[in-house]
């Protein structure tokens, strides 16, 4: 099956993350990024204050794509440069008061008012809100001053940080995988998830 990394083409000016979407069921979408099946977390850090963090995006994270129009199957995933490089546009680009519920409709009251990449696991401010974050993974700290949103949070209707953006495809393999590389891959998850 076909692996691709996506990439910032940096002579596109639409390259970069255009937006931020709550969604109840995060994943990755094409070549614009949905974050809207695979679980990432989201936590309400303060009720009073209105304030959900949650990982944007996490590198190597391989996820299962399927073209609707062409039924192919294949995978997509991002370095840690790239998220790096996309979340510093991202803010460069004064985009952090662009939010869309589930990539349908834009909302207003929604702003990331924190941005950091993980550098140290066991030191992140991630790691004492109970996450258990990857090294490079990007996460976000939203302010919800929209009442309808914040009581879909409270109803748990929203469970995660989706983007929304434009990137390249660059080809990592093409190739089916073997029974060893699915088996090491089952370890890797196991090791990572006891860390």
């Amino acid at each position: 099956m076909r692996i691709v990394e996506l990439v910032l083409n940096e002579d596109d000016d639409n390259a970069g993350i255009d937006a931020v979407s709550v969604v109840e069921n995060p994943a990755i979408e094409e070549n614009w990024v949905a974050l809207k099946k695979h679980e990432i977390e989201l936590k309400t850090i303060d009720e009073e204050k209105r304030l959900l963090m949650g990982a944007a995006l996490v590198p190597k994270k391989q996820i299962y794509r399927r073209n609707e129009k062409t039924n192919e199957e294949y995978y997509i995933f991002f370095s840690k440069d790239t998220i790096r490089k996309a979340s510093q546009l991202f803010l460069k680009s004064s985009n952090q008061n662009n939010a869309t519920i589930e990539h349908t409709k834009k909302i207003e009251g929604m702003t990331v008012v924190e941005s950091w990449i993980v550098e140290d696991t066991k030191k992140d401010k991630s790691s004492l809100y109970g996450f258990n974050a990857e090294v490079g993974t990007w996460f976000i700290t939203m302010k919800v001053q929209n009442d309808e949103i914040w009581n879909k949070v409270k109803e748990k209707e929203i469970k995660g940080f989706s983007i929304e953006g434009y990137f390249a495809e660059k080809v990592e393999a093409n190739k089916q995988l073997t029974n060893e590389e699915i088996l090491e891959q089952i370890k890797s998850l196991f090791i990572n998830a006891k860390s």
